[in-house]
C-alpha cells in the first residue's frame, strides 16, 4: 500500500496543477481580449454608443495595450449613472472585499505561517498542509494563542468595514430616493396593496379610505379578473412574430428569385410590371405583384396545433399559408381585444363613479361584482399625489382583520410585476410560502449526495492510497491533479447551475407579486445552498474522508484526527478561488459565449428586422439573485479558512481585487441593468449580512478546533481559546443585531427628517410637461398608444386640487371625492387591457412587395410600418432606426 504522508504530499501537486492551468487560461483570454477588442464593439463596449448620451460611457480606449490602465482609472461613481445603484453596489461590495482582505493577507502571512511551520511538523503533513492550522505540534499548542488573538483583532477590522459601508449605503440609497429624477416619476408614489377585502375593491373606496395622508391620491389602479384576455394577448403577439418572421422570409425568397431570373436572362431581363421601380409601386393595392414573383408553394407554410397540445406535430396538423393565417389571426384577436377593452373601460368607469357602492352590504357588493365580466382581484396599485404619502402609506397598518392589506410593495415598475401573482388570496399565499420553503429544505437533504461526492473526488490521493483498486490514479500524477484540484470545482459549478432555475420558480409559486423580489427571495435560497453544499459539506466531506483510515485504525483519537484533517480541506477551496480569480475573471474579460452566441444569433436567429434590431442593439444583463451569492459563497470559505489555512487570504484579496476590476469594466461598458429592474441596491444589505454568516463559520470552526486539540497526553490543550472564541460568537451576534437594528428600517422607505427634500406634484414645475392627465373620456382603461409607453420613467405626478371641506361630515366625504376620478397614466393596467396592437415591421425591399403587404394588411385593419429598414436586391437587412414606438437608440 502507498505511503500515506506520500498522498497527503499530493496536495501541493494539486495546488500547483490548478494553478498552472488557470494561469495559461488567464493569460490565454487575457491576450485574446487585448487582440480582439477593438474589432468587436458591439461586444466590448456597445455602451459607448447604443444608449441615450446620458447613459452612455466613453470609449474604452483607441490604444490596443492601453485598456489596462483605462480600467483602472475608470470611477465606480459613474455606474450609478450608467447602470443604477444595484450595479454600483455590487461593484463597491468587490472593492469593499479586495480592501477588507488585504491587511488580513499581510498580517496572516507575516504571523500565521511561520507560527504553523517553523520547527514544527505534524507527521503526514507536508507541502501546503504546513500551512495549516492543524500543523501545530501537540507539544507546542501555544502556538494557538496567535490564532486567537488575530481572531479578535481581524473581526474588529471587519466590523468597522460593515459598520463604514452600511452607513455609506443608507446615505446612497436616500439620496437616490429623493433625486429628481426618481422623486417626480409616477413608480416613486405608487404602491401595491394585495389581499384588499371585498369592501375595499373600488377605486374609490380606496381613494378615500388613503385621502388621509397628505396629498391625497391620484390615481387607483384594481387589478381584475381578465378572463381569457391575457391569452388572446399573447396570441396576438405570437401571430405578430410570426407574420413578420413569414413576411421577411416571403420577401427574402422572392429576392433569391428574381436574383437566379436576373442571372439566367441578364440584368434587364422581362420581370413582371413595376418591379424595378419603388415609386411606381405606390399604386399597387392588391397582391398580383406577390403572387406574380413567389409562386404559392414557395410561401411560408406551417401545421396548426393539434388538440390540446401548443404546437401541431408533423403531417399531423392542418398545413396553412403563414401569411394569409396570421393575418386573419391578428384581425380576429384585434377585434376581440377591442371589443374586451371596451367592455372593461366601461365597467371601470361606472364602478368609479359609483358613489351607492358605498352604502352596500358586503352580500350586495358580491352580487354587484358578480355581474361583472371582469371582477376586481384583491389587489390595487395606488399612485399618489407625494412620495412622502406613498411611504408613509407603505409603513402604516391599514386594516383591522388578519392578512388583510397587509403586504404593501413601495417602487413599483408596471414591467417588474408578476401579473399572474396578484390575486392571490393572503391565506393561500402563506400555504404557499410553506410549501415553498419546505420542498427548498428537501432539496437541500437530496443535494447533499452529489455534492459530497464531488467533495470526496478532491481527496482521490488519500482514497487511492487507502484503496488498491484506486492506486493506478497515484502513479498518474497530472491525472490524479486534474481530478483532485481542477474536476471537483467544475462539477461544484455545473452542479448549482442547476438550481437556480428550481429556486426561481419555487419563489414564484410564493405569489411573489415583483420579479425584483424573487431575485431577492433567490439570493437567500441560492446563499443557503451555496454555503451547505459548495462550503460545508465539501469541507466535511474532504476532511472525514481524510481522516477515515486512522479513524477505523484508532477511535479513540477522533477529536485529535478531526482536528488534524478538517483544515486539510482547504486544499480544495484554495483551488476553487483560483479557478474563480483566473479563469472566471479572464472570462468575464474575453466573454467568449456571448461573442460567439451573438453572431450565431445574428445567423440563425437573425431572421426579422426586429430580432436583428434585438441582437444588435439589446445589452446584456445579470440576474442578482445568482450573482450576488456566487460572490458572497467566496467570501465565506475565505473567511472560515482565513485563520485555519492563511494562504487562501492571498489570493482572495487577488482575486477579489480582479472581480473589482472586470465588473467596474462590465457595468462601465458592456452591461445595462434596466431602470425597471432597479431595486435601488435593495441586494447589497443581504450581501453584507452574507459576511456575517462567514464571520459566524468562521469562529464557530475556530472553536471547534480549539475545543478538539490535544496536547502529547491526549488532554484539551485549549478550553481557554475555546471559551475566548465562544464570546467572539456572542459579541459578533450582538455586532450583528445593533447593524441590523440601526439600518433595518432605513433600507426601504424614506424618514420624514427628508420630506422637504423631496420632489412631489405639489412644488410648481415637477413633471407638468412630462405628465399630463389625460381627458375623462380616456380615464378608463383602453387601448394605450405608443406615445404612453415609458412615461413612469420620464414623467412625473399631477396633482388633484384641493379644495376647503364643508363642515357637514357626510358633505365633507362626498366632497374629498368629488374631485377624485381615474384619469392618468394606464401603465399600471394589465397590458392586455390597453395595449393596442404591436407595428409588424416588414423591410422595403427592392422588389416593392414589402409596400404591397403593408398596404394589404392596413386594410385588414392591421398595423405594419417599412419605417427605418430596408432589404436589397440580394436579402440583406439593413437596419437605420429602432421599431415602430420602439426606444430612440443611436442605430450605427
Amino acid at each position: 500500500m502507498s505511503d500515506p504522508s506520500n498522498a497527503k504530499s499530493q496536495s501541493t501537486s494539486q495546488f500547483v496543477t490548478a494553478l498552472v492551468f488557470n494561469s495559461a487560461a488567464f493569460g490565454i483570454q487575457v491576450v485574446a481580449f487585448t487582440l480582439v477588442r477593438p474589432y468587436f464593439r458591439a461586444i466590448y463596449e456597445p455602451r459607448s454608443y447604443i444608449p441615450p448620451e446620458s447613459k452612455r460611457a466613453p470609449r474604452l480606449s483607441q490604444s490596443v495595450f492601453a485598456w489596462p490602465l483605462a480600467i483602472w482609472r475608470a470611477d465606480i461613481e459613474d455606474i450609478k449613472r450608467l447602470n443604477g445603484l444595484d450595479a454600483y453596489f455590487f461593484v463597491r461590495f468587490l472593492r469593499m472585499m479586495a480592501l477588507m482582505f488585504l491587511p488580513i493577507w499581510f498580517i496572516t502571512w507575516a504571523v500565521l505561517i511561520p507560527v504553523t511551520t517553523v520547527n514544527t511538523q505534524v507527521p503526514g503533513l507536508s507541502g501546503l498542509d504546513r500551512f495549516t492550522f492543524g500543523n501545530v505540534e501537540n507539544t507546542k499548542q501555544n502556538r494557538y494563542a496567535a490564532h486567537i488573538i488575530l481572531a479578535w483583532l481581524l473581526t474588529f477590522w471587519v466590523w468597522y468595514l460593515i459598520r463604514r459601508e452600511m452607513s455609506h449605503f443608507v446615505t446612497v440609497r436616500q439620496q437616490y430616493l429623493i433625486s429628481k429624477d426618481h422623486s417626480t416619476s409616477a413608480q416613486a408614489s405608487t404602491i401595491l396593496v394585495t389581499g384588499v377585502p371585498r369592501r375595499y375593491l373600488n377605486e374609490r373606496a380606496l381613494a378615500k379610505l388613503y385621502s388621509h395622508l397628505p396629498g391625497g391620491v391620484r390615481k387607483v389602479w384594481l387589478n381584475r379578473d381578465l378572463k381569457n384576455m391575457p391569452d388572446v394577448y399573447k396570441d396576438r403577439l405570437n401571430a405578430c412574430d410570426k407574420l413578420e418572421s413569414a413576411e421577411t422570409a416571403l420577401l427574402k425568397t422572392a429576392a433569391k428569385i428574381q436574383a437566379q431570373k436576373n442571372k439566367k436572362l441578364g440584368k434587364d431581363a422581362d420581370v413582371p410590371a413595376n418591379v424595378q421601380s419603388k415609386d411606381s409601386l405606390n399604386a399597387e393595392r392588391d397582391l398580383s405583384l406577390t403572387d406574380k414573383l413567389v409562386p404559392r408553394d414557395q410561401r411560408p407554410t406551417h401545421r396548426l396545433p393539434v388538440g390540446f397540445l401548443p404546437f401541431g406535430l408533423p403531417f399531423i396538423g392542418q398545413k396553412v399559408d403563414t401569411i394569409d393565417w396570421t393575418k386573419e389571426d391578428i384581425e380576429r384577436t384585434n377585434n376581440v381585444l377591442t371589443k374586451m377593452q371596451k367592455v372593461l373601460a366601461k365597467e371601470v368607469s361606472s364602478m368609479t363613479r359609483s358613489s351607492r357602492l358605498f352604502n352596500m352590504s358586503l352580500h350586495e357588493m358580491a352580487k354587484e361584482l358578480e355581474t361583472q365580466t371582469y371582477p376586481p382581484l384583491n389587489s390595487a396599485f395606488i399612485l399618489f399625489n407625494n412620495q412622502m404619502a406613498a411611504h408613509m402609506a407603505a409603513q402604516l397598518l391599514t386594516h383591522h382583520e388578519p392578512y388583510r392589506m397587509a403586504k404593501k410593495y413601495i417602487d413599483v415598475a408596471p414591467q417588474d410585476i408578476v401579473w399572474d401573482n396578484l390575486s392571490m388570496n393572503p391565506y393561500e399565499a402563506q400555504v404557499r410560502t410553506l410549501i415553498s420553503y419546505g420542498i427548498t429544505a428537501a432539496l437541500i437533504i437530496l443535494w447533499a449526495f452529489p455534492v459530497a461526492f464531488i467533495g470526496t473526488l478532491s481527496n482521490v490521493p488519500k482514497l487511492c492510497s487507502t484503496y488498491t483498486w484506486l492506486r493506478w490514479l497515484c502513479g498518474l500524477p497530472v491525472v490524479s491533479g486534474i481530478i483532485g484540484g481542477i474536476l471537483p470545482p467544475v462539477l461544484l459549478a455545473v452542479l448549482m447551475a442547476v438550481l437556480p432555475i428550481i429556486l426561481r420558480i419555487l419563489a414564484r409559486f410564493e405569489g411573489i407579486p415583483k420579479h425584483t423580489d424573487i431575485e431577492l427571495s433567490l439570493m437567500t435560497r441560492y446563499f443557503i445552498f451555496q454555503v451547505i453544499h459548495s462550503f460545508l459539506i465539501v469541507t466535511l466531506s474532504s476532511g472525514i474522508i481524510a481522516a477515515l483510515p486512522d479513524l477505523a485504525n484508532n477511535l479513540s483519537s477522533v477529536a485529535t484526527l478531526l482536528a488534524r484533517n478538517l483544515p486539510l480541506a482547504s486544499n480544495f477551496f484554495l483551488t476553487f478561488v483560483i479557478l474563480q480569480g483566473l479563469t472566471a475573471t479572464a472570462s468575464g474579460l474575453l466573454t467568449l459565449v456571448p461573442l460567439i452566441i451573438y453572431y450565431v444569433k445574428l445567423i440563425i436567429l437573425g431572421s426579422t428586422p426586429r430580432s436583428i434590431f434585438t441582437i444588435k442593439y439589446t445589452m446584456r444583463n445579470v440576474a442578482w439573485g445568482t450573482l450576488f451569492p456566487t460572490i458572497t459563497l467566496l467570501v465565506v470559505i475565505c473567511l472560515g479558512y482565513m485563520l485555519i489555512s492563511p494562504i487562501i487570504n492571498g489570493l482572495a484579496c487577488f482575486t477579489f481585487f480582479l472581480f473589482y476590476q472586470v465588473w467596474k469594466y462590465l457595468f462601465t461598458w458592456q452591461l445595462d441593468q434596466s431602470p425597471t429592474s432597479e431595486t435601488g441596491g435593495l441586494f447589497f444589505p443581504k450581501a453584507i449580512q452574507h459576511i456575517f454568516v462567514g464571520m459566524y463559520v468562521q469562529h464557530l470552526c475556530l472553536a471547534a478546533l480549539f475545543f478538539l486539540a490535544r496536547d502529547e497526553n491526549k488532554r484539551a490543550s485549549a478550553i481557554p481559546m475555546g471559551a475566548l472564541m465562544v464570546v467572539l460568537i456572542f459579541l459578533t451576534a450582538c455586532f450583528n443585531l445593533l447593524i441590523a437594528n440601526s439600518y433595518g428600517p432605513l433600507k426601504f422607505a424614506l424618514p420624514l427628517s427628508l420630506a422637504d427634500k423631496t420632489y412631489d406634484a405639489n412644488q410648481p414645475n415637477q413633471g407638468e410637461e412630462d405628465f399630463e392627465p389625460e381627458p375623462s373620456a380616456e380615464s378608463a382603461p383602453g387601448p394605450r398608444t405608443s406615445q404612453d409607453a415609458g412615461r413612469l420613467e420620464s414623467g412625473g405626478v399631477t396633482s388633484i386640487p384641493v379644495e376647503a371641506k364643508p363642515k357637514d361630515k357626510e358633505a365633507e366625504e362626498d366632497e374629498e371625492l368629488h374631485d377624485f376620478n381615474i384619469e392618468g397614466p394606464k401603465d399600471f393596467n394589465h397590458p392586455a387591457s390597453v395595449e393596442t396592437q404591436r407595428i409588424i415591421w416588414v423591410p422595403d425591399d427592392e422588389l416593392g412587395i414589402g409596400r404591397v403587404e403593408v398596404e394589404d394588411m392596413k386594410r385588414r385593419g392591421v398595423q405594419a410600418s417599412l419605417d427605418k429598414v430596408e432589404m436589397d436586391e440580394m436579402g440583406k437587412i439593413k437596419i437605420t432606426g429602432p421599431p415602430p414606438g420602439g426606444p430612440e437608440i443611436n442605430v450605427e
